[in-house]
């Protein structure tokens, strides 16, 4: 058990301890300076404005586990739907959207 408290400790202490409930979930500054909240919706996690010109607007809708999530995105600036997709490493979430899988823009958001 002392053991098991150690490693433990350790991977806290590194970062390398996953967090409660799924990786992506949590609040993120976006790339804009925003702060969207990732939380559980249905079967998915969506993604919601916190802050800024569109807060309290949904701009996504993923779906996956362990750090790798797919479904969509959508421009709050335009209402346009992208297929998008994140991936989470640390506290960083890579996020992606794609028209037609071949355009595709993509920012990270940081951990708050």
């Amino acid at each position: 058990m002392k053991r098991i408290m150690t490693i433990a400790a350790a991977l806290m202490m590194s970062g390398n301890l996953a967090f409660a409930g799924e990786a992506i979930e949590g609040n993120w500054k976006t790339a804009s300076g925003e702060t969207a909240v990732i939380g559980p919706c249905g079967g998915a996690f969506c993604v919601t404005l916190k802050t800024g010109k569109h807060a309290g607007k949904q701009i996504g809708k993923l779906s996956g586990k362990g750090n790798s999530y797919s479904g969509e995105i959508t421009d709050p600036a335009n209402d346009k739907t992208y297929s998008g997709s994140g991936t989470v490493s640390g506290n960083s979430l890579s996020m992606k959207g794609c028209v037609l899988k071949v355009l595709c823009k993509s920012q990270t958001w940081t951990r708050l």
